[in-house]
This record gives C-alpha cells, sequence and structure tokens, in this order.
C-alpha cells in the first residue's frame, strides 16, 4: 500500500447516555490528515447511523477504507458494516482484540423480545471474525486476507492497535472529557 494511501479509523468512548464517535483519516504512513466527531446512544441502535453519517461529514473521498473498533460499542448498540459498505460505497474492516466466544450469549443476558431479535439478527448478518490472535478481523467489500494485511500495514511500531483505530480512540475520548467538562 502506498504511503499515501488513508484509512478512517473510527472508534467509540462511552459516556452515561452517549457514546461519542470520532474519525481519524490517518496516512499508512502515520500522518494524520483529518479528524471529526459524532454521538451515539449508549444501547440504543443508532450506531450503524451515526458512522454513516460521520463519514458522510467527513466527505473525503480520499479515505479509501473504514477501520473501525469492534462491533458492538456502546453497550450492545452494533454496527452493521455491510450496511455501512453499503451507504459508503467502500471496503469496511472491523477489528477487534480479545478472544471471545461471540456475543450471542452477552445479547442474552441484557436483552428480550424486539430488542434482542433486532441485535440478534444484525450480528448473525456479520461476516465471520476471522484471525487466531488479535487483532481479529471482519471484512466487507474486501477479501478478509486481504482485510487482514491493511490492518498490518496501517498498524505502527508492532503495536496491536491499527493507528487509525488508536487515533479516533484517542479523539473520541478527548470529544467525551470536553463535552463532560462543558456540562
Amino acid at each position: 500500500m502506498k504511503s499515501g494511501s488513508r484509512s478512517l479509523g473510527i472508534a467509540f468512548s462511552d459516556g452515561d447516555d452517549r457514546s461519542w464517535i470520532a474519525g481519524a483519516l490517518v496516512r499508512t504512513n502515520g500522518r494524520v490528515d483529518d479528524l471529526i466527531g459524532g454521538t451515539c446512544t449508549v444501547g440504543g441502535t443508532d450506531a450503524t447511523a451515526s458512522v454513516i453519517d460521520l463519514v458522510e461529514r467527513l466527505d473525503r473521498e480520499d479515505a479509501r477504507r473504514l477501520v473501525i473498533a469492534g462491533v458492538a460499542p456502546a453497550w450492545f448498540n452494533l454496527v452493521d458494516i455491510e450496511a455501512i459498505h453499503r451507504a459508503v460505497d467502500r471496503p469496511v474492516i472491523s477489528v477487534s482484540f480479545e478472544a471471545s466466544p461471540g456475543l450471542e450469549p452477552a445479547l442474552r443476558e441484557q436483552f428480550d423480545g424486539d430488542a434482542l431479535a433486532a441485535r440478534l439478527a444484525t450480528y448473525r448478518s456479520l461476516p465471520d471474525r476471522r484471525g487466531t490472535t488479535a487483532p481479529f478481523v471482519r471484512a466487507v467489500g474486501l477479501d478478509p486476507d486481504r482485510a487482514a494485511d491493511v490492518v498490518r500495514e496501517v498498524t505502527v511500531d508492532d503495536d496491536d492497535r491499527p493507528e487509525p483505530v488508536r487515533v479516533a480512540k484517542r479523539a473520541a475520548r478527548a470529544f467525551r472529557r470536553f463535552a463532560a467538562e462543558q456540562q
């Protein structure tokens, strides 16, 4: 991948009722080109729409792919990476960092009725998580092996976090702290 190729990292930082979302447009060489922020509801179902809105507001065609931290931010406000891919017409990669048996047991423990059914439908529609060690990868719009290569290429200094996601997470935390200070 060329050093000027850009990935939009997206990460979340939860507050009590809102989760702050940050997008960090980062070149493969680690240079940050842009930042943008937004929110979604903790425990809601608006994370997918909030990510799409973030990408549309950023309005950067040079963001060649999205790299999203996880699929269940903001207390199971599931991110539908297929819907995001369709809306923004770019590859979408979700990365996670902990081994797990999957989200179904936790979803069943926390939700029931329509709330559970909606989350299970979104979760079951996700592509399989791939990898034997962190980060684990799900991908839409590109081959999963290529997605794993992209994640390795945008990971700096053998850190386990892809740089676009690491920067986005720091920005999301900063947005959340700023909002808390304004109250």
